[in-house]
């Protein structure tokens, strides 16, 4: 089955790798019976089904949540189901997919207008009469 990220971009189930562990949290005497918590873990260096300069920007956004050997892990813990966690973990996977899928916009070079120039020479002016003023005039007194 395939996961939609994009309209052009489309992630195969079989590159992500599911597994549940004990969730802390709400759930009462069963949170300490049943692993409800759903761990994703998907190898962003290794898949084959994303565009390399996605890929780059993925490695970019999240380099302190990628492990050395290339695996984004995103646990899920809010819900006290495995499925609702599973699905939240997709969700969060989709979202990240889809924020590096987007090419980030070119800087525009701009200039400073000619008022924006005179107002800032203005406060230096002001600045430093307000400096001279603090100085000690010193004593012609012969």
């Amino acid at each position: 089955m395939m996961i939609s990220i994009t309209s052009k971009f489309l992630l195969p189930e079989s590159e992500i790798e599911f597994s549940f562990i004990r969730a802390a949290g709400p759930g009462g005497q069963n949170v300490n019976k049943v692993a409800t918590a759903a761990q994703l873990r998907f190898n962003i260096c290794h898949s084959p089904s994303i565009p390399e300069n996605t890929r780059a920007r993925l490695l970019l956004m999240l380099r302190s949540k990628i492990t050395s050997d290339g695996d984004l892990i995103i646990k899920a813990n809010r819900y006290r189901t495995q499925e609702r966690n599973k699905q939240d973990a997709l969700e969060r996977l989709k979202e990240l997919l889809k924020r590096a899928a987007i090419p980030p916009k070119k800087r525009k070079k701009t200039k400073p207008t000619l008022a924006s120039k005179l107002r800032r020479l203005e406060t230096k002016k002001l600045h430093g009469k307000v400096k001279a003023l603090r100085q000690r005039k010193p004593n012609n007194e012969n």
